[in-house]
């Protein structure tokens, strides 16, 4: 009994042994990679501008009468190249501008708050420094839908319309709860280089569409590695819950706004009863807005750019028509 006791003892150390070469192996692999890929996360698209003393991007294309600026959802790496599928469709009849917030894609990080407030004042402030000026139509994704509302709760004026990306809406957050806990696992997968195992899991990121030159997708990928989890990402997160709380308490905006909602989305976080998600936004603005519950995943931008463009490009048509 003792001899197989100690067999097994030694087998669990190597096993041990074994998972820790493998652990440093990957780190130090992402160290070198990191290193290697340096070039392609410094080779900015768009242009930087200074911003409470850090630098942010805002990239800009196309123009027209009207200008459409795109927000990224929490945790997308690259906004100006996830976005691209979705305004390259629209950059010929409108100007577009993609702001990275600090944290996110060629943007700096930052240790200044996450709140909605802050965040929204250097939005405004970037578009201002590049030469983008209002009144805009926001587009936001996700978790960026509460600074979008928040900018039309507070400063109506400069917005003419929302198209929202299938956002993160009041009432969410009391049904699911926080997400904290995933997102600093997500920020340990990325620190240990084990976001290189798994970065085909990223399903909804445009690297893993026909819609980017592959190129593109080198870049993206590199951006995903390099920021994936970054600490300004999760301050943003602890801040989420607070700043929905804000938005909430204040009065629905009252411009013209479009909804689409993501129906996969709806099965995946509320299996037993996917209508309750749909019925967040309806809820919310009393069925006041517009709204589309749309067969495709969470990005849905980049799973069908062409039908999401053509909707906004409808809705943008409509806000003329209301004039």
């Amino acid at each position: 009994m003792k001899k197989i006791m100690k067999v097994c003892l030694r087998a669990v150390l190597v096993l041990l042994l074994l998972a820790v070469l493998f652990v440093l192996s990957v780190f130090i692999y992402n160290r070198v990679m990191l290193k290697k890929e340096k070039p392609l996360v410094s080779d900015v698209i768009g242009q930087l501008v200074e911003v409470d003393g850090g630098k942010m991007c805002v990239y800009t294309e196309g123009s027209g009468e009207h200008t459409i600026v795109f927000m990224a959802g929490y945790g997308t790496p690259s906004p100006v190249l996830d976005f691209r599928p979705l305004y390259s469709r629209l950059s010929d009849r409108y100007r577009i501008a993609v702001v990275e917030k600090f944290g996110y894609g060629f943007s700096d990080e930052t240790d200044m708050p996450r709140d909605v407030d802050t965040m929204l004042r250097q939005t405004r402030e970037a578009l201002t420094k590049a030469g983008v000026e209002g009144p805009y139509i926001l587009c936001p994704h996700s978790a960026s839908g509460i600074e979008a509302i928040y900018w039309a709760q507070t400063c109506p004026e400069e917005i003419e319309g929302i198209a929202a990306l299938d956002i993160a809406m009041p009432g969410y957050h009391e049904e699911q709860g926080d997400s904290i806990l995933m997102d600093r696992i997500a920020k340990l997968l990325a620190d240990s280089g084990m976001n290189r195992l798994i970065s085909g899991s990223f399903t909804g990121f445009a690297f893993n569409t026909d819609y980017l030159t592959e190129s593109e997708k080198e870049q993206y990928r590199a951006i995903l590695f390099a920021r994936r989890g970054s600490e300004t990402m999760i301050h943003e997160a602890e801040c989420c819950k607070a700043n929905m709380e804000n938005i909430s308490s204040r009065p629905v905006p009252e411009v013209p706004m479009l909804f689409f909602t993501s129906k996969q989305m709806a099965a995946a976080v509320f299996p037993s009863d996917p209508q309750k998600y749909l019925m967040l936004v309806r809820n919310y603005t009393d069925n006041r807005a517009k709204y589309i519950d749309a067969d495709y995943g969470h990005y849905l931008h980049n799973e069908a750019p062409d039908y999401v463009a053509s909707e906004i490009s409808s809705f943008i048509d409509g806000l003329g028509a209301e004039k």
